[in-house]
């Protein structure tokens, strides 16, 4: 598929984004943009980065990828290029990395003074810890989300990295460069978005603050509402081995899911937390009589607020997924298509991720308006591969 500038078809086409590669969230922010309509160029160390995934990293597709020696001044100097006509550059870097490079901030906005330029670290950009390492298990441990996460009361579960680097990082940096865009309608400047991982996953865990001001909010896991405290909340076993997830939170669901088991006539209430315990075992040796397959089919569709939980594979066919196109495959490759949906501007998937780093430099580069690329190619200020 070749490149060219304006075939996306979301709402956010025209909107031009100078993306300095890195791993993580920044690529999950820049596949969003993307998947919005925005035109992203991914510019990437020649040879690409750890993790960089080649032609199955899903986080990379909507966008082409241009290899650049940013230890070239040349380099610089053509991404710089490339900022002069964009609407946004984003970078996820230590502090500090960026400016030592000539593309800090301030470079940026030298040259494009309504330029929105967004930073994703973990720590931030200021603070006793910006300039440690770290990775999305340790942004979510100080911010008190990883102490509460999981039922098990003699230790934390980490989901995967889910909860840091996309929901606290990727999400809330795409959010602040919307609304930066927006503002810079209005005052005709750009500015600079601080995206730190500890700040959105405590944004993020903002009814946490809440539970505690109400004080009635234990910091123990399974002790509370909504961590498998109450019976009706939490997970439980089938006789294949395999789990279903069960939300009756309410009063009318919690009817529908004990009248549907068949024990209404035995099962304490949900007034009674002295007996919850009973309940829960009540819960269990029911859920254990039949397979997770029979249980979907004897709730689906119910008020129970029951669902099976299966793998990634399985949610790919699940009906409703399919049903909504949840998923689709594209280029080989089975993924989930651009969310939220629009009602004019719907998004479609366009390139897929490239192979190596420097996959589409002489076309991409060309496109955005820099001048003689094969120049640049000949002296190994870029590299096209």
């Amino acid at each position: 598929m070749s490149y060219e500038l304006g075939q996306g078809t979301g709402p956010l086409r025209g909107v031009k984004v100078v993306e300095i590669a890195g791993i993580g969230p920044g690529p999950h922010a820049c596949m969003i943009l993307a998947d919005l309509g925005a035109d992203v160029i991914r510019v990437e160390r020649p040879g690409g980065q750890m993790l960089a995934g080649g032609a199955t990293m899903v986080l990379n597709r909507g966008r082409p990828s241009v290899a650049l020696n940013l230890k070239d001044p040349e380099a610089v100097a053509t991404v710089l290029e490339l900022v002069k006509t964009a609407d946004v550059v984003i970078e996820g870097m230590r502090p500090g990395v960026t400016e030592r490079l000539g593309l800090g901030p301030e470079d940026c906005l030298a040259v494009n003074p309504t330029v929105v330029y967004g930073r994703m670290t973990g720590w931030g950009q200021d603070g006793p810890l910006a300039q440690a390492a770290g990775h999305d298990m340790n942004y979510i441990a100080i911010t008190g989300a990883l102490h509460m996460m999981g039922q098990d009361k003699s230790r934390p579960h980490f989901p995967s990295n889910l909860v840091g680097d996309f929901g606290g990082g990727s999400t809330y940096l795409v959010i602040g460069i919307l609304a930066a865009l927006l503002e810079a309608k209005v005052s005709g400047q750009g500015q600079v978005i601080d995206a730190a991982i500890v700040d959105g996953t405590a944004h993020l865990n903002a009814m946490t603050a809440a539970f505690l001001a109400s004080g009635g909010y234990r910091e123990e896991r399974a002790t509370n509402l909504l961590d498998g405290g109450v019976p009706f909340y939490d997970i439980y076993e089938t006789s294949d081995g395999k789990h279903v997830s069960v939300g009756s939170l309410e009063p009318q669901f919690f009817d529908a899911l004990v009248t549907i088991l068949g024990v209404k006539d035995t099962c304490p209430g949900q007034g009674e937390p002295e007996r919850y315990d009973e309940m829960r075992a009540i819960l269990t040796e029911t859920f254990m009589t039949k397979t997770q397959a029979e249980w979907v089919a004897i709730f689906e569709g119910t008020d129970a607020c029951v669902a099976g939980i299966i793998p990634f594979t399985e949610a790919v066919e699940h009906p409703h997924m399919k049903g909504r196109g949840v998923f689709v495959e594209h280029e080989g490759i089975t993924q989930p298509m651009p969310a939220p949906r629009f009602s004019r501007t719907a998004p479609s998937l366009g390139l897929p991720p490239s192979k190596v780093a420097g996959e589409h430099t002489l076309e991409a580069l060309t496109a955005w308006g820099i001048g003689d690329v094969d120049a640049l190619i000949e002296k190994g200020v870029a590299v096209q591969v």
